[in-house]
């Protein structure tokens, strides 16, 4: 088996190979002529269609509006601010226990 390196194709690249498959050449034959494999230019192709442009991000990051970055930083920082909070409610039973001066509740 040959070891294969990853190919990477730029932006620009992946939206001209969309326009050829809208333009009405198959999959199979723009994928002969370019050297890529047809259901890589149908799934650029699906990609573009529902994204736009904001598809092909790269680097398997998507591109958020600024309310989606607001909305995935505070969801973050919820979840931090959930460990502590169970952190330090696992902390007062354990000192609670030893001290023998809390109540359980």
């Amino acid at each position: 088996m040959k070891d294969r390196t990853r190919r990477s194709f730029d932006k620009e690249f992946k939206k001209m190979v969309v326009e050829l498959h809208k333009s009405g050449k198959s999959s199979n034959e723009i994928g002969r002529e370019l050297g890529i494999p047809g259901n890589m230019v149908r799934r650029w192709s699906r990609e573009y269609e529902s994204n736009g442009d904001q598809s092909f991000a790269g680097n398997g990051k998507p591109i958020l509006s600024p309310e989606q970055r607001e909305i995935a930083e505070l969801k973050k920082a919820l979840k931090e601010a959930q460990i502590e909070r169970d952190i330090l409610k696992k902390a007062v039973s354990i000192f609670s226990k030893s001290d023998n001066k809390y109540s359980g509740s």
